[in-house]
C-alpha cells in the first residue's frame, strides 16, 4: 500500500494541479479549454489488463480467505472486516469470466484486493495483480465498441485505451457495483 501512495504522490498528481491551473488561465484568456489528464489503477483479470479511477481506491491489500455468505453468487466471494467495517468482496475474475482452463479462478501470491470507496459504500474487489497507476490524456482513450446488450453488457466500459501496442479496458467500477445485476449498493443503501 505504500508504494501507492507513493506513487499517487508523485510530480505527476502536482501535475494535475499545474493543469488545472493552466486550464483557468486558458479560461480567462478566452483559449479553448482542455480536458486535465485522469489517473487510472490497472491491474490483470486473467490475460487482459483494465483500469478504474484512482479515485475510487481506498487501498490494495493481499488476499485473505473472506467469510462466505450461503446462497451469494458465485462472484460474491463473502465478506471480511476491515478495522470494524465489514466489507463484501466481489471476484472480478469470476463476474468477467476470466478464469484458467480448468474453470478456475487461482489465488496466488499476486492476487489481491482492492479496496473500493463507491458511494460510500466500501466493498473489495479480488483481481489476479495490480499493474500500476497511469496517467491518460482524454485524447488517448477511444469509446468502447458498442455491441449488442442483448450479447455483451458493455455499459460500464467508459473507453479503451491503446498504450504501447497493449490495450487497457477502463472500467466504470461505480456503474459496475451500483448496477441491479450486482444488487451491492442498493441492497447496502436500504439497511
Amino acid at each position: 500500500m505504500e508504494a501507492l501512495q507513493e506513487i499517487t504522490n508523485t510530480p505527476a498528481s502536482a501535475g494535475r494541479s499545474a493543469s488545472s491551473m493552466s486550464l483557468r488561465s486558458n479560461s480567462a484568456r478566452g483559449n479553448v479549454k482542455t480536458i486535465p489528464d485522469r489517473e487510472f489503477l490497472t491491474f490483470r483479470l486473467g490475460s487482459e489488463e483494465y483500469g478504474i479511477d484512482i479515485l475510487k481506491v481506498q487501498e490494495i491489500r493481499s488476499y485473505e480467505s473472506p467469510t462466505k455468505i450461503a446462497n451469494a453468487p458465485a462472484y460474491l466471494k463473502g465478506v471480511v472486516n476491515l478495522r470494524g467495517v465489514i466489507v463484501p468482496i466481489i471476484d472480478l475474475r469470476v463476474k468477467f469470466n476470466c478464469l484458467n482452463d480448468m474453470g478456475e479462478a487461482q489465488i496466488d501470491d499476486f492476487t489481491v484486493v482492492i479496496v473500493l470507496n463507491v458511494r460510500g459504500r466500501v466493498l473489495g474487489a479480488v483481481v489476479d495483480s495490480v499493474r500500476d497507476v497511469m496517467q491518460l490524456a482524454q485524447k488517448a482513450i477511444q469509446p468502447a465498441p458498442e455491441m449488442s446488450a442483448s450479447m455483451v453488457d458493455t455499459s460500464y466500459i467508459t473507453g479503451i485505451a491503446n498504450i504501447n501496442e497493449r490495450l487497457l479496458i477502463l472500467m466504470d467500477i461505480e456503474s459496475l457495483m451500483s448496477s441491479a445485476e450486482m444488487g451491492l449498493i442498493t441492497s447496502l443503501a436500504d439497511h
